[in-house]
């Protein structure tokens, strides 16, 4: 029988969660896209649930991490900041850190 370390890594913040891989994949998706509303479809969520995501991420963060400006002749859309794209880019790397120590401890249980 052979054993594999599982888990998911997130940040909370005092009263909510902050980041984890379901908001990355939101944010990620907001800057490909460049709208909330694409992003929720791309993820088969809800936007109404995207949407929360976002005011959540915003409203915990220091500065605004998605920038959004409301519809008119051009539409709308949404752009994932300066300071969200840094991020995106410090969870990435402790996610990919994250990964690298289950499957070391994964290792370690197969000796």
């Amino acid at each position: 029988m052979s054993f594999r370390l599982n888990g998911r890594l997130w940040i909370e913040g005092p009263t909510d969660r902050f980041m984890g891989i379901g908001r990355l994949e939101l944010l990620q998706h907001v800057h490909a896209l460049g709208s909330i509303s694409k992003a929720a479809k791309a993820m088969d969520m809800s936007y109404k649930r995207a949407w929360d995501l976002v005011n959540s991420l915003n409203q915990q963060a220091r500065q605004p991490l998605v920038s959004t400006q409301t519809g008119g002749s051009r539409g709308g859309g949404a752009v994932v900041t300066a300071e969200g794209q840094q991020l995106v880019r410090e969870f990435e790397a402790m996610q990919a850190r994250f990964e690298a120590f289950l499957a070391a401890e994964t290792q370690r249980l197969a000796e």
